[in-house]
């Protein structure tokens, strides 16, 4: 028998779970895992998201096995813990479930988002799993001054975030459950196609192809936006799920334990399944972003550069009447107009011609909003040791990101534009 971890992964085939797969599981390197399993709602064969080209070649590892599974279902849950035959329990489980489109209404996230996490954390209670790592997306509003730490009460942001959020509080309320919370920044990195960093990185390419600048809808104050490799995803959620395996959930919450906020009581009261509001829920809780700093204006200019153009702001005018109608329908519409007509030419012009790409430059409510995320990520440094990989969002980081992506035919290579 491996003294090596088992592993149970949950959920975010389309968000995280493959790059942490490809860490646990490297495909030249010692495995960190004695088996793993990833299960999630998509298919594999035929693929029914994104996989990108490294993810497949990983799953014929005989160590990996991936499971297909409506994961709303408690018997279905309870199904994914029980290890193949001859092999030990799991030890530890990473949860990356949750509806991650912003468009969901409050009945889709609590089922998908709230209530999968409740299953999830009571069979992994039941099981007495060593550990059980939850991340959970930057769906929060931070004050723009300063960064700011795990004490402090921040506001979560919209349906997705209030969910979110509850999802947190549900598990924290599993007295049992050897739980420890991972609240990360604004995650990028190879294969990456979800988030607001892959999004503009995209639309950055279409106006470096266009010779235009990109521009931005909010005024350049400080307005941070954390960012966070996710190669120092994988790399947290593995350096906590052992600190917390060596602790346990009593002493982990003695070291490292937060309240947890209670939600919009408007939003969540009466529903089947929260937690009783007046409760204090405590749970260990770090975040972790990068050293960069990383703001609307840095990101922009870094972004941009690579594609040989400049960020700004749009004009007053613009700016005006985004803040009046609330980024409406029409205002997204008139801001995407041209930069995805663009990118389809982009797509026809590349040679080879890209067929399939599971990146769009289409910006939607959620990626053009005013966002402020401004995380310390000193706790996870102190507490657990953890040191980061990819320290700095830098050029070279995103210029990984657009070769991976051209080598298997996904970003264009069209020839360039004439003025």
């Amino acid at each position: 028998m491996s003294d090596k971890p088992s592993v149970l992964i949950f959920g975010g085939l389309n968000t995280w779970s493959r790059s942490v797969t490809a860490f646990l599981v490297p495909e030249d390197g010692e495995a960190l895992v004695s088996s793993l399993r990833i299960v999630d709602k998509f298919s594999v064969h035929p693929p029914t998201t994104y996989l990108g080209s490294q993810f497949p070649k990983i799953l014929e590892n005989p160590l990996v096995e991936y499971k297909q599974a409506n994961l709303t279902v408690a018997a279905m849950v309870s199904k994914m813990f029980d290890p193949p035959e001859g092999q030990a329990p799991y030890t530890y489980i990473f949860d990356f479930t949750g509806e991650v489109r912003h468009d969901r209404p409050d009945m889709v996230q609590q089922q998908q988002t709230m209530n999968v996490a409740r299953l999830l954390g009571e069979e992994a209670a039941r099981r007495d799993v060593k550990a059980y790592v939850r991340v959970s997306h930057p769906y929060y509003e931070t004050p723009e001054k300063g960064s700011h730490d795990e004490k402090e009460s921040i506001k979560p942001v919209g349906v997705r975030g209030i969910w979110w959020h509850e999802a947190t509080r549900v598990l924290a309320s599993i007295e049992k459950l050897n739980l420890v919370v991972l609240r990360i920044g604004l995650c990028y990195g190879p294969y990456i196609d979800y988030g607001v960093l892959c999004s503009t990185l995209t639309v950055a390419a279409v106006y470096g192809y266009m010779k235009k600048p990109m521009k931005g809808l909010w005024s350049p104050g400080k307005n941070s936006m954390n960012t966070v490799h996710v190669d120092d995803v994988a790399a947290a959620v593995w350096a906590l799920a052992g600190w917390m395996a060596t602790l346990g959930r009593l002493e982990a919450n003695t070291i490292a334990g937060e309240d947890i906020q209670t939600n919009d009581k408007s939003k969540v009261k009466d529903v089947e399944g929260v937690p009783d509001l007046s409760t204090k829920l405590v749970a260990p809780l770090f975040n972790i972003v990068d050293d960069t700093q990383s703001t609307l204006v840095s990101i922009g200019t870094e972004v941009t550069g690579l594609f040989g153009t400049t960020f700004g702001f749009h004009d007053f005018f613009t700016t005006t009447m985004v803040k009046l109608t609330k980024l409406s329908e029409s205002v997204i519409e008139d801001i995407n107009e041209e930069h995805v007509g663009a990118w389809v030419e982009m797509m026809q012009a590349s040679n080879p011609p890209v067929v399939k790409t599971p990146l769009s430059a289409y910006m939607d409510e959620s990626i053009l909003q005013k966002m402020t995320i401004a995380y310390s990520a000193n706790k996870i440094k102190n507490v657990v040791g953890f040191q980061l990989k990819r320290p700095k969002f830098e050029r070279a980081h995103l210029q990984e990101m657009v070769e991976k992506w051209k080598e298997e035919g996904s970003w264009p290579n069209p020839p360039e534009k004439s003025s």
